[in-house]
């Protein structure tokens, strides 16, 4: 039989993986005796775990919620992808900010096995990451308690600081976080003035709940809505057709950069904004997929006149050995 100490971190795990388990399964799997399996769940309850149980034969045992957290068992694998997600988090702001994040991520690197620390070595040296922009940094209490809000529908009392930095005390019914690129947008009811609106998550100085519920009646399109404010500032604007599906579109051009609707099986409509038709063009080019220009007219022509001179700069050998790595073959 194993150590004491063993077979309650063996246990814990169990009780992890599953809503519940009777008494025999745990037995089993631990290949000990039911009484053994009793007094160990008496031990984990006097080192403040909360374990529920239910009497009777079939009765079972569950972790209760909110009982401290257990031990939490990891492969390789899975061990390498949540230190590559915290990381890409901390990078990103995700959380708003990147110090939970790398807290989280140091705490972990201490206790990964060497093989794997070697793993996320490799891959951190071999990423290179592209400037995100300008950041914008919001609070991780801020977000959770936008998100909390959206979640138990509760109304809130904001301070919010305007583009010119001046703060108002707002009353907003929260509905959704949209994540864009760069930042956190909320969409809500504005209260006082009754229509739906998007507020940025950065500017948000405190967000309060009022502990009032509300009723969210024909909420809109969140993703929809910010894709919308997003592209409304822009002095020029394209209206594509993508020969792809929906959701591949949005990969192409991410939500928070585009206007997206479907017109096929597998043709979509994006409209998206630039500062001008330059920059369209280089974004539309970036995509690397056939496309059909609706509007602007001016566009069309521009891209034409990028392709020819691409076209008339290739040798002949460029031209055969483009056809051939259009076809598959090594041009080595």
């Amino acid at each position: 039989m194993s150590s004491t100490p063993v077979r309650l971190l063996r246990l814990l795990s169990l009780l992890s993986q599953r809503p519940s388990w009777t008494n025999r399964e745990l037995a089993e799997r631990m290949e000990v005796d039911e009484r053994t399996v009793r007094r160990d769940v008496a031990r984990l309850r006097e080192l403040g775990y909360g374990i529920e149980s239910d009497p009777g034969p079939w009765g079972g045992y569950r972790m209760a919620p909110g009982s401290a957290l257990p031990p939490l068992n990891l492969d390789d694998d899975e061990a390498l992808a949540v230190a590559v997600a915290l990381r890409e988090a901390a990078l990103r702001g995700v959380l708003g900010s990147d110090q939970a994040a790398l807290s989280a991520l140091f705490k972990l690197q201490r206790m990964l096995p060497r093989r794997v620390a070697e793993r996320l070595s490799a891959f951190a040296d071999s990423v290179v990451h592209t400037p995100q922009g300008p950041g914008d940094p919001v609070s991780t209490e801020v977000l959770l308690a936008l998100a909390d809000a959206c979640h138990h529908r509760h109304r809130l009392r904001m301070v919010y600081r305007d583009r010119e930095g001046r703060s108002t005390s707002r009353a907003a019914d929260p509905y959704r976080l949209v994540r864009t690129r760069n930042r956190w947008y909320l969409v809500a009811l504005d209260v006082e003035r009754g229509h739906w609106r998007t507020f940025r998550a950065d500017r948000v100085v405190e967000a309060r709940p009022t502990g009032q519920p509300v009723r969210i009646d024909s909420p809109p399109d969140a993703a929809r809505m910010v894709a919308d404010m997003l592209t409304s500032d822009y002095p020029v604007y394209a209206t594509v057709v993508l020969p792809v599906p929906l959701e591949e579109a949005q990969r192409l051009v991410p939500p928070g950069a585009g206007v997206h609707e479907s017109v096929g099986p597998d043709a979509t409509r994006v409209t998206l904004g630039g500062t001008h038709l330059d920059e369209l063009a280089d974004r539309l080019l970036a995509l690397t997929v056939p496309l059909t220009v609706l509007e602007p007219a001016e566009l069309r022509t521009l891209l034409r006149t990028r392709l020819r001179t691409q076209l008339d700069a290739l040798t002949p050998g460029d031209l055969g050995d483009l056809e051939s790595r259009q076809r598959g073959e090594d041009v080595t």
